[in-house]
């Protein structure tokens, strides 16, 4: 049914418009079908069943597991699609408090269940919700599992549908509620951080959850390995505090102010479903996931000596190559949507994959973005090295260029997109700010790459009717020239 569509980050829409307990209750009817039926992702699938070999598992009956986050009607819609799959013989154990996605992806891959439904409206507006299919790899699904369940989902008018609000208040009594999730993958978490160097670094950490689910996480974890936390944010709010709960530094004002006035060592935020994540350092300033990965990165082959290759979406920083080419990791570049990541980090060759808008998947873990993980790896970082993130970044320059990045969005219409992307594919410009551009990339939008280096990418967003421009240089003041010139482009055009 076209109401009913995948983006890049799962199904989204206006709550009581497009999402309805009906809709969700249909898109559930076409996941369970998906479930039953396909030939590799379903549970009898081939795929499936040779993952659980190798964890050396073998389920009787289709596991699903079900969350919500904080958002309004979260939990109630969480309660709807529960129902729907115990009603298509599937085995459902639904999370008793708000779960973060990559717990729930945690989750199917510790558990080998064939899925997770996550009821989240990730870092939109308080007014939008959404549903994240997770198949059984830990991973939100691919382009070609969404276009399996997009063919599944019944018709509005179809007789098996029997959801209604009156139902939202009640669980069949088939559901299994279950408290373990969290403690499970906190267990996991100190396999992979240096706990021993946490407990001697006396850090002080600020926490930000943004009124979303880390705020079950952040703070247990740290406290348990004696980090001194101040948090804000903690409590419920459906309207998110009247601001858009991203992670990124419009979001993040009070954190800074928390971080600077409490004299804290660093300060750390996950939008609310915790697949992304930000960070304050002492100074007040919000660092960019397209500087910290590439710390991170260097971090995880020096210190913890991982080893493989590294993937980046098209847009994601080049800083990241440089680290990448210092240590004789092998890089690869894929299209936006941490899907097409996803699809890499599954191989178990990539020590991380990341994309430039916070989202970053490290190995031994599951193959999708994590927030909560890479916030606490900054603090493993920090505690591991003995010092500041300042002092961090200033060695990090002692070995690495640095470059300069900058990213706007430029609402447009469906018509007007459409436009000006048939526009650049015929007629693209053939020098920017007075540079030649060197070669074209058209993995996903048009990326102009410039004599020197610098580069501007110009591509429709997979979510919301806008046009992005992004641009990086290593002059600081390239960037917004580029910017400046790239929206001269779209204005000529539309």
């Amino acid at each position: 049914m076209q109401d009913i569509k995948f983006s890049t980050a799962g199904f989204r829409a206006t709550t009581a418009d497009g999402l309805t307990a009906q809709s969700i209750q249909r898109l559930v009817y076409g996941i369970s079908e998906h479930i039953l039926e396909h030939p590799f992702y379903g549970f009898k699938g081939t795929g499936y069943q040779n993952f659980c070999k190798t964890q050396g598992k073998k389920l009787k009956n289709p596991l699903v597991f079900v969350g919500f986050d904080t958002r309004f009607l979260s939990k109630q819609l969480a309660y709807v699609a529960a129902n729907a799959l115990v009603q298509s013989g599937i085995t459902v154990r639904m999370a008793e408090e708000p779960l973060p996605t990559p717990v729930a992806e945690w989750a199917v891959r510790n558990e080998c269940a064939v899925g997770a439904v996550v009821i989240t409206g990730s870092e939109s507006p308080y007014y939008v919700n959404g549903l994240k299919w997770i198949s059984y790899y830990g991973g939100i699904a691919n382009n070609e599992i969404n276009a399996d369940i997009e063919k599944r989902i019944p018709a509005e008018n179809a007789q098996i549908l029997k959801a209604s609000s009156t139902e939202f208040g009640s669980l069949n009594a088939a559901v299994t509620v279950t408290k373990e999730l969290r403690k499970s993958y906190l267990t996991h978490l100190e396999k992979i951080i240096n706990t021993r160097a946490l407990k001697k670094a006396k850090l002080k950490i600020a926490v930000d959850p943004l009124f979303g689910s880390a705020k079950n996480y952040f703070r247990p974890f740290l406290e348990k390995y004696n980090i001194t936390v101040e948090g804000i944010h903690e409590q419920d709010d459906g309207l998110f505090g009247a601001t858009v709960p991203n992670a990124g530094p419009v979001s993040l004002g009070e954190l800074k102010k928390l971080v600077i006035t409490q004299k804290m060592h660093l300060g750390i935020a996950c939008n609310p479903d915790c697949d992304k994540f930000g960070l304050i350092d002492s100074d007040g300033e919000w660092i960019s996931p397209n500087e910290i990965a590439p710390m991170l990165l260097h971090h995880l082959v020096c210190n913890k000596k991982l080893k493989g290759r590294v993937c980046r979406s098209v847009i994601t920083s080049n800083l990241i190559d440089q680290v990448a080419k210092a240590n004789g990791l092998m890089l690869r570049e894929t299209p936006v949507g941490f899907k097409y990541i996803t699809d890499l980090m599954i191989t178990g060759q990539y020590v991380m994959g990341l994309e430039e808008s916070g989202g970053l998947a490290v190995s031994n873990h599951i193959p999708d973005k994590d927030g909560l993980l890479a916030c606490l790896l900054v603090v493993d970082m920090l505690a591991t090295e003995g010092k500041t993130l300042k002092q961090l970044r200033k060695d990090f320059y002692k070995k690495y260029n640095p470059l300069f990045d900058q990213k706007v969005s430029i609402p447009k219409t469906e018509t007007e997109i459409n436009r000006i992307m048939e526009w650049l594919d015929i007629r693209p410009p053939l020098s920017i700010n007075k540079t030649s551009v060197w070669r074209i990339d058209s993995t996903d939008g048009f990326k102009f790459i410039l004599k020197g280096g610098s580069w501007l990418a110009i591509r429709p967003s997979g979510t919301e009717k806008l046009i992005r421009l992004y641009a990086e240089s290593p002059d600081e003041n390239l960037p917004a020239r580029l910017i400046k010139e790239g929206k001269k482009i779209i204005d000529s055009i539309v």
